[in-house]
């Protein structure tokens, strides 16, 4: 099996704007955006690679890929005697493209030139903003067995979500026979697939993509090339290829997986961590979730009532109350605070704790005497003693120079200062 995975090449899309995302986004991509405490979202496809003995992964970037950048060139180090490498493919212009990447298979087809020098018979491309775990060696043999020419990892949904994703039908042999991207609720009655009695128990009658695909290399650059127009996998490329004769195959992924698109998907995941058995998991000998090394001391808690928290290294925390929050690396948190389901990013370095309560400059973390809910604090932030950040449904979406309301989420932006006594969100 090493040995197939040495002939992949594995893709990973770095993503767009990511609007749905912002104000995370505001300053980084979707992929570097910093995740339970110590991570960042690329950490996680990466790591199914490495976990999978994929080792030769290319990470394509374009919008806001300046921390992203950083961070993997620190995170991802092999030997010099080592084939293996997690390497940046920066979106440019060229003598033959004056235009960025237009989209998913447009960002594919602008790097396929700069590949020309490796060895590969197949070419896996994965999002940069997905929470799974998958054994991609699974994935990668369901192509061969199928001996398709395009597979794609499919995961079955109920009637509520299947709106939102592309829906195939797919037959006994596993073969994909028709595509339709994010359907009307009155077209699926016609997409309905065989998903086992397991699954229609569960009514999870549709089988969506994943967004995460595996082709032979040169049906790729033949898909690619007949389509020159055509910009995006799900929409036009996958389409086109069954319509066009190719085998196209889909691979059944029965785990937990979920896109990380918007301000409320990003909340409830990071949350769902600090349950007792999450369904993603970082506890694990056999697929750990990689990131970059820091050399931070143990985080000190003192006089905390801690219940369904996950803290990362380095905190300082003297809060009264902390429930169902992610406390980020560096974090300081005041004495006698609340927080009740927040993630807190953390900071980027230390301040001198002799000069934190001199001045009227508020020092970086979370002053004493807080009330902190449903919220999110980006990097670096500055919240000053006596505030109250209370996010509730009923808020209206809102934003400032400070802060955005998304979904009844408060979402403090990095480094933004709330002075003291400040009342925001619910009262």
């Amino acid at each position: 099996m090493d040995k197939i995975n040495e002939s992949v090449i594995s893709l990973i899309l770095g993503g767009g704007a990511g609007s749905r995302l912002y104000p995370l986004t505001a300053e980084r991509s979707k992929p570097a955006v910093p995740f339970a405490g110590k991570h960042r979202l690329i950490d996680v496809p990466i790591s199914n690679c490495l976990n999978s003995s994929l080792r030769r992964i290319f990470v394509l970037t374009q919008f806001n890929s300046a921390s992203l950048n950083r961070h993997i060139k620190r995170a991802y180090h092999f030997d010099s005697f080592s084939d293996s490498f997690v390497d940046i493919q920066a979106a440019e212009q060229t003598l033959q493209s004056h235009d960025w990447f237009q989209g998913t298979a447009d960002a594919v087809r602008q790097t396929l030139p700069r590949l020309e020098d490796y060895d590969f018979d197949c070419v896996l491309v994965l999002s940069g903003d997905q929470l799974y775990q998958m054994d991609l060696r699974k994935f990668i043999q369901t192509h061969l067995d199928l001996q398709s020419d395009i597979t794609v990892a499919t995961i079955p949904v109920i009637h509520e979500h299947a709106t939102g994703f592309g829906i195939m039908k797919v037959d006994e042999k596993r073969a994909i026979s028709d595509f339709i991207e994010k359907p009307s609720s009155d077209e699926l009655a016609d997409w309905t697939s065989e998903v086992g009695e397991h699954y229609k128990t569960q009514h999870r009658h549709y089988l969506a993509s994943m967004g995460i695909y595996l082709f032979k290399r040169d049906v790729l650059l033949n898909v690619l090339k007949r389509a020159p127009e055509a910009n995006d996998f799900g929409k036009e490329i996958i389409p086109l290829s069954i319509k066009n004769g190719f085998r196209v195959s889909s691979h059944l992924y029965d785990g937990y997986w979920t896109d990380i698109g918007t301000i409320k998907s990003f909340f409830k995941a990071s949350l769902e961590l600090c349950d007792p058995l999450p369904q993603f998991n970082f506890f694990d000998n056999e697929n750990p979730v990689f990131t970059r090394a820091r050399m931070l001391s143990p985080t000190k808690i003192l006089g905390t009532y801690c219940e369904r928290a996950l803290l990362a290294e380095g905190c300082i925390i003297h809060a009264a109350r902390l429930y169902r929050v992610v406390i980020g690396i560096r974090s300081r948190i005041g004495n006698n605070s609340v927080m009740n389901e927040v993630y807190m990013m953390g900071q980027d370095s230390y301040e001198d704790i002799s000069q934190l309560n001199q001045g009227d400059r508020v020092p970086m973390g979370v002053g004493p005497n807080c009330v902190i809910e449903r919220a999110i604090l980006d990097r670096n932030c500055r919240i000053g003693h006596d505030v109250h950040i209370i996010g509730a449904d009923h808020l209206e979406d809102t934003e400032n120079e400070l802060f955005c309301i998304r979904d009844g989420i408060i979402v403090v932006r990095k480094g933004a200062v709330i002075p003291p006594g400040s009342r925001i969100g619910a009262a």
